[in-house]
């Protein structure tokens, strides 16, 4: 197999690829219509939801704990001591990046103040939570019990104090939000948001106090539920690409996701877990609930009409009469922020961004980004620390890319004696390789030379390209001049024409040593079918192929110049 047809067979797999992962997409969107409320849809055990309550399934099997039950129902309405949370019970509380919603213990919504929607004057910010029907997403919790009666995330829990407005004050780090249940035996549970000025990591401590006569058993959970966006399908669109549905983390099983179309045919998930967290991830945005230390819990999944619910639940506590015991985690609401994501030490949850569910991408990407933002810092500008991080891949992998343009240079030498052979042995296609052959063991050429190299630069391209795609750091940011948005398609298409300038010039440099016509047109058109591929592309991604096409369009012309600078003396 000759050079030529070697780039011409790795292109066309990059688009078959690029094809492919559209066609995934669009296999794994969720459906449009809801699935009927009698159908059983859940993953795992789908009982009724509790009379009156908003629907999500049952809570499933608790972890065991001493002398506690392996299976902990919901407990009915009427166990409650306190009535259901009313629309006047909500508290607002604001601080320098987030402005959320609080009721019956839940958040129920959340502004990214630092992000708006649009590049737009005045665009209102990005909302990831929401209480509207149609668009629902909140971050809920409650407790279960066996024969006591518990708050659950429906009801029970009702602001503490008058107040209903809470800010992060001048000069103050945190505000404490509290909330409060009270059970009918003498026991209460007090929940208290904690946050803090510009973090999006929100900490809840549910402090669990029995001035009762009896002991008390209860199991915590922490569920994220929503009902799936609809996302704009299309090659061109970044969000149709990007992950959208529910992750989790355990210390023994590691990371693992599930579409929010996958939820029900992927089969019920029961999963034992420790050192664990769960996460609803989209493009650039993500919630998640990170328990505290190490306790066993069970993560599992469902869906409930439109609604599509990871739930964790435990750890679980018993607090004899006269004693008390607390539970915390930590909820983040808002970008996929590395920094501030590795702030939280928490482990595994660096995957929240997602570069790819393989490894190997997951784990180049994450260097990637690395050395992206050192080049940022350095720079103070996304678009130039584009360019900059293509320099520094194209000088580290130097050696392999000398080998690829140096084989490509002889096999350019050796064309007309090539064609000469051609000639000698007109349509006898076999005499003709075997003689072809011939002339590279003597001339010591390797005819795929330049395979390897492209091979092993192929997973290191393919995660620079997740990188752009997902890195939130990139929204809305600017370049230069025309491109002030390198998360859109450039407005007037002037990087993608030098895309297929400079990839029409790498063609007419490539050697088409051995190639019959239709292959040679073939090749002619690949300018034209990028270029076509690429046009609507964000613009930083376009920057991206730009930079690294120019520079391997000198590298080659160089090294055509050092190795193949007098023709090969037949």
């Amino acid at each position: 197999m000759n050079q030529t047809r070697t780039f011409l067979i790795l292109a066309w797999l990059m688009v078959a690829t690029l094809l492919w992962m559209e066609w995934n997409r669009d296999k794994a969107a969720a459906p449009e219509a809801p699935p009927s409320p009698s159908a059983a849809t859940a993953t795992g055990a789908t009982p009724s939801a509790p009379e009156g309550g908003s629907g999500t399934a049952a809570i499933p099997a608790a972890p065991e704990m001493p002398a506690a039950p392996s299976s902990v129902a919901t407990p009915e309405p009427g166990m409650q001591a306190t009535a259901p949370a009313a629309a006047g019970d909500a508290v607002t509380v604001i601080s320098d990046v987030l402005q959320l919603t609080l009721r019956a213990g839940n958040v129920v919504d959340a502004e990214l103040l630092g992000f708006p929607q649009t590049r737009d004057e005045g665009s209102p910010p990005v909302k990831l939570f929401d209480s509207d029907p149609a668009r629902y997403y909140a971050a809920q919790s409650g407790w279960v019990s066996q024969a006591s009666a518990a708050p659950t995330h429906e009801n029970g829990f009702v602001p503490e104090g008058g107040e209903r407005v809470h800010r992060v004050a001048a000069g103050a780090d945190e505000v404490d939000v509290p909330f409060l249940w009270q059970g009918p035996d003498g026991v209460t549970i007090r929940r208290t948001f904690t946050v803090r000025r510009g973090s999006y990591a929100i900490d809840v401590r549910d402090t669990v106090v029995n001035a009762g006569s009896q002991p008390w058993q209860g199991f915590v959970y922490r569920q994220l539920t929503r009902v799936p966006p609809s996302v704009k399908r299309g090659m061109t669109n970044p969000e149709s690409f990007s992950f959208s549905g529910a992750t989790w983390y355990s210390g023994v099983d590691g990371y693992d996701r599930r579409t929010f179309g996958d939820f029900a045919d992927d089969g019920p998930l029961n999963l034992q877990a420790s050192e664990s967290w769960i996460a609803i991830l989209q493009h650039h945005f993500f919630s998640a609930w990170i328990p505290e230390g190490d306790a066993e819990s069970t993560i599992s999944l469902h869906v409930d009409g439109p609604r599509h619910l990871v739930r964790e639940v435990g750890p679980g506590v018993s607090v004899a009469p006269g004693q008390q015991a607390a539970t915390s985690a930590r909820l983040w609401v808002g970008p996929k922020l590395v920094q501030q994501i590795n702030a939280q030490g928490v482990r595994g949850l660096d995957r929240a961004v997602d570069y790819s569910r393989f490894a190997i991408f997951a784990f180049l990407g994450e260097w990637l980004f690395w050395l992206l933002d050192k080049v940022h810092g350095l720079l103070n500008n996304w678009g130039w620390a584009i360019v900059g991080l293509v320099l520094v891949v194209k000088a580290a992998l130097y050696p392999l890319s000398a080998a690829q343009y140096k084989s490509m240079a002889r096999m350019r030498k050796f064309q007309p004696r090539i064609a000469q052979l051609k000639e000698r042995y007109g349509d006898d296609r076999q005499k003709f390789q075997m003689a072809m052959m011939e002339l590279y063991k003597k001339e010591k050429i390797n005819p795929v030379g330049g395979c390897l190299p492209i091979l092993l630069q192929m997973p290191i391209f393919f995660a620079l390209y997740w990188v752009l795609l997902e890195s939130v750091e990139l929204r809305h940011a600017p370049w230069m001049l025309w491109i002030q948005d390198l998360t859109a398609r450039d407005p007037y298409f002037i990087l993608p024409v030098i895309n297929i300038a400079v990839m029409w010039a790498t063609q007419k440099l490539t050697p088409m040593t051995g190639m019959d016509p239709m292959q040679q047109r073939m090749m002619q058109l690949m300018p034209v079918v990028f270029g076509a591929i690429m046009i609507f592309f964000p613009a930083g991604l376009v920057l991206y192929w730009v930079t690294n096409g120019l520079l391997g369009l000198a590298q080659q012309w160089w090294f055509i110049r050092k190795y193949s600078d007098r023709p090969a003396k037949a």
